[in-house]
């Protein structure tokens, strides 16, 4: 791949996640029914993988994985480590340590999914143990040790990948990030059923100040029939899906949507990080200049996508990073986020 990755075709019955013992000697599902009224107005140009520019894919029957090399083993503390969200990742407590968030959130309803457009950029990570990133979260049981979530979106991490491209990811757990889950397909979870798009490969190409604007459509939602949570990227390209089975909570539905960006800051130089979220720019900078998420949609019990009702905005550190919503004809539901971190305001 251009960007220095190296991508494996591997068969589907070989991928990772057949390691579990619950799927074990089974072939990925038929694609599921996706939820109605899935159309949105596409303005802004999508953003694909360098990989695929070439007209290359894999095979039918192999999916595309990207080979994990030794270097990215290398850059975490520990094998069991490697993979893993090594914080807790979910904004629940304005207290929380080193994650910073800038996000918009749904509560109080059963949830079956949900769908954004994201605008991807390629924020500076100034320490190699910090990373950035633009996802959308589906979550539920409690804020305690049975907190299970579904996260997908764009992410720069120089400590996972070993650069500061944006990167597709995947990320899951059913226990509060303690002993389940991983990115991507790090570890047997998520199964992938298509042969274009390689979780964790770089996203390309990326908004400019000023210039040219791209995002990246993603949708989350539970399949009526199995009870599989399934994942879409772009227009109608199905990646995979996360059995029902390896959560708790979210067998029967979710209880919390967001959306927004989120960063750590590891204070490595005894001051707040520089690690720029979105564009690096404020919300009041607007389109062109500050990232957006555009057409936020939930998925109801009948898998109707329908708008968002009483949408939360939080910024938990607002002069390092913010977040301001709107609502309009074209985008629907729709905020700008992100910030420059450490400033004069943000010491």
């Amino acid at each position: 791949s251009p960007d220095g990755d190296v991508i494996d075709c591997v068969f589907s019955h070989l991928q990772p996640a057949f390691d579990h013992p619950q799927l074990k000697g089974q072939t990925p599902l038929e694609p599921p029914e996706r939820p109605k009224g899935h159309d949105s107005i596409d303005a802004v140009t999508e953003s694909i993988q360098p990989w695929t520019n070439s007209g290359e894919s894999c095979p039918e029957g192999t999916i595309p994985i990207r080979r994990t090399s030794e270097t990215d083993v290398l850059r975490a503390n520990s094998i069991r480590d490697f993979g893993r969200k090594l914080r807790k990742g979910v904004r629940h407590d304005t207290m929380s340590s080193d994650h910073e968030h800038a996000v918009a959130f749904v509560n109080g309803e059963e949830y079956y999914g949900a769908k954004a457009n994201i605008n991807v950029w390629a924020p500076s990570v100034a320490d190699r143990y910090e990373f950035s990133l633009s996802q959308l979260w589906v979550i539920s049981g409690t804020f305690g040790n049975d907190l299970n979530t579904i996260e997908a979106g764009w992410q720069v991490s120089p400590e996972l990948y070993g650069d500061n491209y944006p990167r597709f990811f995947t990320y899951w757990t059913s226990d509060a990030y303690q002993a389940t889950g991983c990115y991507n397909l790090l570890c047997s979870g998520f199964v992938q059923t298509n042969n274009r798009i390689a979780i964790g490969a770089a996203i390309s190409p990326t908004s400019s100040y000023r210039g040219r604007q791209f995002d990246i459509g993603m949708t989350v939602w539970m399949d009526p029939k199995h009870g599989h949570w399934w994942l879409e990227f772009g227009s109608g390209l199905l990646v995979g899906y996360w059995p029902s089975f390896l959560f708790s909570h979210l067998r029967q539905h979710a209880s919390m949507i967001q959306f927004g960006g989120e960063i750590v800051n590891s204070r490595s130089q005894g001051y707040h990080t520089a690690t720029q979220m979105g564009s690096g720019r404020f919300a009041d900078d607007g389109f062109g200049r500050a990232s957006y998420f555009r057409n936020l949609q939930v998925v109801d019990w009948d898998n109707n996508l329908i708008p968002l009702s009483n949408l939360h905005l939080l910024a938990d550190h607002p002069n390092c990073y913010d977040i301001k919503a709107g609502r309009s004809g074209v985008w629907g539901d729709y905020f700008y986020y992100g910030g420059p971190g450490r400033n004069f305001r943000c010491p």
